[in-house]
């Protein structure tokens, strides 16, 4: 089913609208799940989308996102804002309030924000902010307008989240590593999966981890990075299969530093629209034992994004 885009906008030609009959995962997930990557897109006709987006997506509300929260049999949301919003926070901070405590989000902010307003983002459940390098979807912001947003934030108990695509990590590896908080990348830095496991590109990503403490990783959105693609397209059993090697070995790595998300509403697949119960089912086969399942869906987003529940689950279980 089309889904039309409200107010004065219309969708990017040849946009995928996100699936809304997903299946039941059979991956049943652990008490306490939280989907760590997902959007919220307008409406539009309530919350404008930006006028230097670089895409016009369909509509993806904050109550079609709970919904499919409670159908996947996840607990919590980290809700990350979309670029078609730009810097203007509001369908973000709205989803929030609506959440009632059960989503934190990570914000997009510019130098000219107010303490003022950064509190209020805080007290809605904001805790992070997000960078994104891929110039396809942004315009470039000055590294120092960042290192600043970066400094302020600190006050918050805030991180960066980053957003960048592997070729470029060469580049960005003095500004990164110097970033004063924790650090969360998206979607391990999108790997080339056609490349060794073992090859430079990847194993410089994992070097970026090994030698930054900080730096945590989502091991998301396979179905952005493969090129076998999904049973329906490959006739495979195993959906993504390629990406596979790359999320396990991160996830085996660094089983403290690793988060999961849906990437729902999916913005910008030109290829095929994922089963959201589909992609959870891909989870068993990255964390591959019930510890590491706990880690990636319970432990680590609880301890970063409600921290003072990480404390009272820890002082209870001691």
């Amino acid at each position: 089913m089309s889904k039309p885009t409200t107010g004065e906008f219309t969708k990017t030609t040849g946009w995928l609208d996100w699936y809304d009959g997903p299946a039941k995962p059979s991956f049943a997930l652990p008490a306490g799940a939280v989907d760590a990557h997902c959007h919220v897109f307008g409406p539009g006709a309530e919350f404008p989308y930006a006028p230097e987006r670089k895409y016009t997506p369909c509509d993806a509300s904050a109550a079609q996102l709970f919904a499919l929260r409670d159908h996947l049999g996840f607990d919590k949301n980290v809700i990350v804002q979309a670029t078609c919003h730009g810097a203007d926070n509001r369908a973000l901070v709205d989803a929030l309030l609506r959440a009632q405590g059960r989503a934190r989000g990570v914000a997009t902010v510019k130098r000219s924000i107010s303490d003022a307003e950064l509190q209020t983002m805080h007290d809605a459940g904001v805790r992070g902010v997000r960078f994104n390098f891929v110039k396809r979807l942004v315009d470039f912001t000055p590294k120092d307008e960042l290192m600043e947003i970066a400094s302020r934030i600190q006050a918050w108990g805030w991180h960066v989240v980053i957003y960048f695509e592997a070729v470029d990590l060469p580049e960005l590896w003095d500004f990164f590593t110097a970033l004063p908080t924790t650090v969360v990348v998206d979607h391990m830095g999108r790997p080339n999966v056609s490349q060794p496991l073992n090859g430079p590109e990847f194993n410089l990503f994992m070097r970026f981890m090994r030698e930054h403490p900080n730096v945590w990783s989502k091991v998301s959105c396979p179905e952005r990075l493969s090129l076998s693609g999904p049973p329906a397209l490959n006739g495979q059993a195993q959906p993504y299969r390629d990406v596979v090697p790359f999320a396990r070995h991160v996830v085996e790595s660094f089983p403290d530093r690793v988060l999961w998300g849906t990437d729902w509403p999916h913005p910008n697949l030109k290829e095929h629209m994922p089963d959201d119960g589909l992609l959870v089912n891909f989870i068993s086969q990255i964390a591959v034992t019930p510890d590491l399942q706990q880690r990636l869906l319970v432990t680590n987003p609880t301890r970063l994004y409600w921290p003072e529940l990480h404390s009272l689950e820890r002082t209870n279980g001691a």
